[in-house]
């Protein structure tokens, strides 16, 4: 069997909607031997799906690219569904047939192309309640296609003849507004009927005009709600009709009393259509409209609480088991005018009680006042929750049970990509906290947390958990979004906020809400994490002179270009080794600021030469050994002694290697000094925490890092899932030993930076491995370090190519095995540390006997081993 399949436009199965000029699309190619790799590629593209019309072929092609080819050679008209397929030959000469048909869909190209009015309530209606808009219109004939194109400012939903429009929540989602604002496309065709229809939306404070931040900021992008939107008809006996808003449209106070992101809603079911009033047409640009990016927030999962509780003080709690995001859908019935509320909590304080104090000034709670007709069924519009418990308050005892109530998961609606388990129970605990940490904070935008008044973009956190992201699920849209964001929220100094979109003031320099050494450095870790995971060259393109004008702003900072040793820095943020209750650890500052300096500039030199610019290649090659030469000379001894004597100030050194020969033996033995006087704990922050792992697997003692991995006592990654976490926290002791909280003030309990331990399980612990010279997995390396505690582990991987995967166990003899999936089209590297060549088999042959095994090398005590695509097992 060979087959293509899993066709893609811009990531995505047959978007629609898009505005890319030049899109690009990939494929997997399925095969049942080994050793397949694609020779030629042939695609098309056609008007439909037959392929009777087909607007360009591109011959065959000798490539054996199957990842982000772009089409440009296509002039796309604006709402026009293209179709392509693919058909691949291989290097064995066997050739496919034509892969299913795929298509993509183009939104309005032009904002010429809007055709309705930008329309608002009257300021009387502007928030609270959420206004209705309501618009009837009548079509003479059975629909053949309709398209809904819509935008707001604030959150909408729309509905059709009592239809809601899409599952997509959280629209237009969350940008920089003043420069760009998403709009969304519908495909509506079975939501409309002869006669008369009636179409209504709805609108939200949201992001755009609610509360955001910690010092009760509103209206923060305006103050106006305001809903554009247009629908276009094709009928079937070839009438074409549109619809949009304008001033036609009428509006009322909707049953949402109140919504806001931090506080809930409150909905009272008694309030009907009523005083509807004329809208007013107001102006706004329509050039700053882009279409949907990223995947959108959706509705995911469904959970059902665990167990109803009565605590101590009397409160009335169900438990969902789970610290999750979304919100609760309840059935109810009861009499008109009942009121009830429930309220959202992450954990219960020691003796049992519910627990919000660490919400400061976030309510979390929802409100539904009862119609009285029967059973009803309430969730929540346009706000959020971050919780495992929630409070019931002004029920029945009638009126509650636990079936009557259901945990909406919502998130952007990534593709889950990775998968990693073993034979310890605790680690696949500690796995599942890390992936329910994406989960719950990869909402539209990578929030720092999504339960109190914060849930910013942090940008520091994004680029700290990134490239565990990009093994957990399919990053690219999500970041590719973001990072457009983040581009036009730079400074023209080149400054980068400190959350992006930037709803964060200040008052002078030192509060600066711009330009933190790791945070900043998110302008070029993110896009060069997109690139070598996805092979996604296009986002460097893009994001080129954003990464340029970062290092630029920090050369331009101090009397010495080469050391970054002023402004504001958060360091190495919640470090154990600082004072008791600091939030800055004690690794120098300026130091961080220098190392991720040079390290940041080291990713600008790879992306010049990947882009083919010579003279800044060369420029930022000079740049990066001065500012090592400079910080060398600040931070390091003569005598090769690292000054700096915490463990994040050797990590840095050595993962961003800085420093060679005596001075990098030097910093692995203080290294393993320092965590000789921690008793084999970590004392590091956010800054630290990612790379501490890596360092020692790559520096000789894997397993001093297997050790830190399987404490259980504080701090640990352990310690949290001991005191029954199912995310991970902010503090490594959120809850202590004695059941108290770390604090109130700042004490999330689902905070993904420190899960950027699973990219140490993926890339060392299961040994999935990219090659950065061949990015986007099309070249890996499978390379597992085994250590003391695990008797199995197994990693799934679905990359652009297909899974790759790898699974190791020892037997009671202490015989090794590694499974090996290699996708088609892809080659890797298989590495066995501890081996000798003349004892490993595969399947039970000789290695130079095995189908696939295309060279065998000696290095030391370790076995590598060229594959091609193909599934492997190696004993050894």
């Amino acid at each position: 069997m060979l087959q293509v399949y899993d066709l893609r436009c811009e990531y995505k199965v047959n978007p629609i909607g898009i505005d890319v000029k030049k899109p690009r699309i990939s494929w997997k190619i399925k095969a049942d031997s080994r050793n397949v790799m694609q020779k030629n590629y042939q695609i098309q593209v056609a008007e439909d799906q037959a392929f009777s019309t087909i607007l360009w072929d591109s011959g065959e092609v000798l490539s054996d690219q199957s990842n982000h080819i772009v089409l440009d050679e296509i002039k796309l008209v604006s709402r026009h569904r293209y179709y392509f397929r693919v058909r691949i030959k291989t290097q064995h000469s066997g050739e496919t047939d034509w892969s299913e048909t795929g298509y993509f869909e183009m939104g309005l190209l032009r904002s010429s192309e809007w055709e309705g009015d930008w329309i608002a309530p009257p300021t009387s209606i502007n928030g609270e309640p959420c206004p209705k808009f309501a618009h009837s219109f009548s079509i003479h004939s059975k629909v053949k296609k309709a398209r809904v194109y819509a935008t707001a400012l604030g959150l909408y939903e729309l509905t059709l003849n009592g239809e809601r429009v899409g599952n997509d929540y959280f629209t237009p989602g969350w940008t920089s507004y003043s420069s760009r604002l998403q709009y969304q496309t519908y495909d509506v065709t079975e939501l409309l009927k002869p006669g008369e229809n009636e179409w209504t939306a709805i609108l939200g404070n949201g992001w755009y005009k609610g509360n955001l931040g910690w010092e009760d900021n509103n209206n923060i992008y305006g103050d106006r709600l305001a809903i554009l939107a247009q629908l276009h008809i094709e009928l079937e006996d070839g009438t074409e009709v549109t619809v949009k808003t304008s001033n036609d449209w009428k509006v009322t106070n909707s049953p949402i009393v109140m919504s806001e992101i931090y506080h809930g809603e409150i909905y009272d079911a008694r309030i009907k259509d009523s005083n509807w009033e004329n809208v007013e047409v107001i102006q706004k640009s329509k050039e700053i409209l882009v279409a949907q990016e990223n995947e959108p927030v959706r509705k995911i999962e469904s959970l059902k609480p665990v167990k109803l509780i009565e605590t101590p003080n009397g409160e009335t709690v169900l438990d969902f088991g789970q610290n999750m995001v979304g919100w609760v859908a309840c059935e109810i019935e009861g009499r008109k005018g009942q009121e009830v509320e429930i309220r959202h909590a992450e954990v219960l304080d020691r003796d049992g009680n519910f627990y919000t104090a660490n919400l400061r000034k976030a309510k979390q709670t929802n409100r539904y006042i009862l119609n009285g007709n029967g059973k009803e069924c309430f969730e929540p519009h346009f706000t959020f929750q971050g919780f495992r418990y929630i409070q019931l308050i002004g029920f029945t005892k009638e009126q509650i049970d636990i079936k009557n109530f259901r945990g909406i998961v919502l998130h952007s609606d990534m593709e889950i990509t990775g998968d990693f388990q073993c034979s310890d129970s605790l680690i696949n605990q500690l796995q599942h906290n890390i992936l329910w940490g994406l989960k719950g904070n990869f909402l539209d935008v990578p929030t720092d947390c999504p339960q109190r008044d914060e849930r910013l973009g942090w940008t520091g956190d994004a680029q700290m958990f990134i490239r565990t992201a990009s093994y957990l699920a399919n990053i690219g849209p999500f970041f590719t979004k973001w990072l457009r964001d983040l581009k036009a929220e730079q400074g023209e100094d080149g400054g980068v906020p400190f959350v992006v979109p930037n709803v964060l003031g200040g008052s002078g320099d030192d509060r600066k809400p711009f330009s933190s050494a790791a945070w900043g450095d998110a302008a070029v870790i993110c896009p060069w994490t997109v690139y070598i995971a996805y092979g996604d060259k296009r986002i460097l393109e893009e994001q080129y002179e954003s990464m340029k004008a970062w290092i630029s702003y920090i050369k331009s900072q101090g009397d010495d270009p080469y050391l970054w040793n002023t402004g504001f820095h958060f360091g190495d943020w919640l470090a154990l080794d600082s004072k008791p209750d600091s939030y800055i650890g004690a690794t120098d500052r300026s130091y961080i600021a220098t190392a991720f300096y040079a390290y940041s500039t080291s990713l600008v030199k790879k992306t010049a030469k990947i882009l083919g610019q010579a003279e800044d290649y060369a420029y930022y090659q000079d740049l990066e050994r001065a500012i090592i030469e400079a910080l060398l000379n600040e931070f390091v001894t003569p005598n090769g002694r690292l000054a700096v004597p915490t463990q994040t100030g050797q990590i840095l050194a050595l993962m961003f290697n800085l420093i060679e020969g005596k001075g990098k033996d030097r910093a692995v033995e203080k290294l393993s000094e320092l965590l000789k006087e921690s008793d084999d704990h970590l004392t590091t922050g956010f800054v630290g925490t990612p790379y501490l792992n890596h360092v020692l697997t790559e520096n000789g003692m894997n397993d001093t890092a297997y050790r830190l991995l399987f404490q259980k006592d504080y701090p640990s990654w352990l310690y949290q899932v001991t005191k029954g976490a199912t995310t991970i926290w902010e503090h490594w002791d959120g809850i202590k030993e004695d059941g108290t909280f770390w604090s109130d003030d700042m004490n999330s309990f689902n905070h993904y930076a420190y899960g950027a331990i699973g990219d140490w399980l993926y890339r060392k612990v299961a040994g999935i491995e990219l090659n950065e010279e061949d990015p986007g997995f099309k070249q890996f390396i499978i390379k597992p370090y085994i250590g003391d505690g695990l008797e199995w582990a197994e990693a799934k991987f679905e990359s652009m190519y297909g899974l790759i995967r790898s699974y190791w166990n020892i037997d009671a003899l202490g015989n090794t095995s590694l499974e090996v999936t290699v996708p088609a089209n892809t080659t890797a590297i298989v590495s066995l540390i501890g081996a000798n060549k003349n004892k490993v088999k595969e399947n039970g042959s000789k290695l130079e006997m095995a189908e696939g095994v295309m060279d065998v090398t000696q290095k030391s005590n370790t076995v590598d081993i060229s594959i091609a695509s193909g599934n492997y097992t190696f004993t050894y």
